[in-house]
């Protein structure tokens, strides 16, 4: 089986991405849409695509089975629901929604619909995570207490360059973004692992200093003026996940922009860039090398501006060797990756959650559980850390 898919948006995310779906055996045609019809046809040229559409009404008009939102992250959740409605399959970059009534609407419309919605988290599929899910279900953790996780992914670093590319003349006002509306490489990291999910939390949100018009409520389109945010959750099964969202920090993200931690009553785990431990009441075993991959960014990400040529190759290619590559299709391997090897694997989970009516592993349900909880921190920040309840959808209903 095989359905065609359509593109929102040829930016630098996206890119990628179209090479991949172009790739899968699953899919028979790729078109792609954006607000610069050049960009569109750039790409469609650059990725061998099958053409492009006017603009998103066009393309939710034609007889495209599938879309995939690519466009700025604070417009997700609408142009789901529109998809959606107009009988499209949905994968969609993360976040899902910026708001708990454009989640909500959207897993209304799923319910209503019986289509596929895919949200593209990265760290559901990052070696981390990928191990602590087994270590998990081998029982070695024992009860998992206590979990973090950080996106630390500076402003220096990629941020700035991109906001300009997709901004144009006031950039700025977008580039104010929350962190905390932005949640889910930390916490799908933590929460792809384990069987929880988050029920209250109280954050505490950093005040910006550059003074440069980024991060200035004066200027931002969101009242925004945190660069950094520290959240402490407290989960379904009585543990705790902290999750740190920084957008000012010292630290080399294009090596490894997220990082996790679990502690149980009989081991644990820690990462930082380049080191992986698993350790128990006796010894420190590095895993470094069980959890490597060059692929720790997008091929488009502009970060890379920061990575001399000759290493560029290095960081967009590969998978770690926790992963289960023999699931991949052939016609993947040696193809661009990123964000540590996640990006194969979020496109064959895609594909195969179409073509074959099942659940994906990132489904509606667990993207709620993933960025609903990051959206209501922000509300305990702009209040000064109040401790806040965190709404939850359940579980996916069954033959959803």
């Amino acid at each position: 089986m095989s359905f065609s898919i359509g593109l929102v948006g040829a930016g630098q995310f996206a890119g990628q991405f179209a090479k991949l779906f172009k790739l899968h055996p699953g899919v028979s045609k790729v078109l792609v849409t954006d607000f610069e019809q050049k960009r569109a046809e750039d790409l469609t040229a650059r990725a061998g695509l099958d053409g492009t559409v006017k603009d998103f009404e066009a393309l939710l008009a034609s007889d495209v089975e599938a879309v995939a939102i690519f466009t700025q992250r604070w417009t997700h959740g609408p142009l789901v629901v529109q998809a959606l409605r107009a009988g499209k399959h949905v994968y969609s970059a993360v976040p899902m929604a910026i708001s708990e009534e454009e989640i909500a609407d959207i897993i209304a419309t799923v319910k209503e619909t019986g289509l596929t919605y895919m949200m593209g988290e990265t760290s559901y599929y990052n070696p981390a995570t990928v191990y602590a899910r087994h270590k998990l279900s081998t029982g070695e953790f024992g009860r998992v207490f206590y979990s973090e996780g950080d996106y630390v992914h500076d402003m220096d670093l990629g941020f700035y360059a991109a906001y300009k590319y997709s901004g144009g003349e006031d950039w700025k006002k977008t580039a104010s973004y929350p962190p905390m509306l932005y949640p889910t490489h930390a916490i799908g990291g933590v929460l792809g692992a384990l069987p929880s999910h988050a029920v209250s939390v109280s954050c505490i949100g950093v005040k910006d200093e550059r003074g440069d018009g980024v991060f200035d409520k004066d200027v931002s389109m969101f009242g925004n003026d945190f660069s950094n945010a520290t959240a402490m959750f407290e989960l379904s099964d009585g543990g705790v996940m902290r999750t740190n969202e920084m957008r000012r920090v010292g630290y080399p993200s294009h090596l490894r922009e997220s990082r996790f931690r679990y502690f149980g009553t009989e081991a644990s785990f820690e990462q930082l860039a380049h080191i992986s431990v698993w350790q128990d009441k006796e010894k420190v075993h590095d895993v470094s090398e069980e959890l490597e991959t060059s692929a720790t960014m997008s091929a488009d990400d502009p970060a890379l501006a920061h990575v001399a040529p000759e290493l560029r190759d290095a960081f967009i290619s590969g998978h770690a060797p926790v992963h289960d590559v023999k699931r991949l299709p052939k016609e993947l391997n040696g193809a661009p990756n990123g964000h540590e090897g996640s990006h194969h694997f979020l496109v064959d989970d895609f594909v195969t959650a179409v073509n074959e009516r099942s659940l994906p592993p990132v489904n509606a349900w667990v993207a709620a559980r993933f960025t609903l909880p990051g959206i209501v921190a922000h509300q305990s920040a702009n209040r000064g850390g109040e401790r806040l309840d965190v709404p939850d959808f359940g579980d996916a209903p069954d033959g959803q």
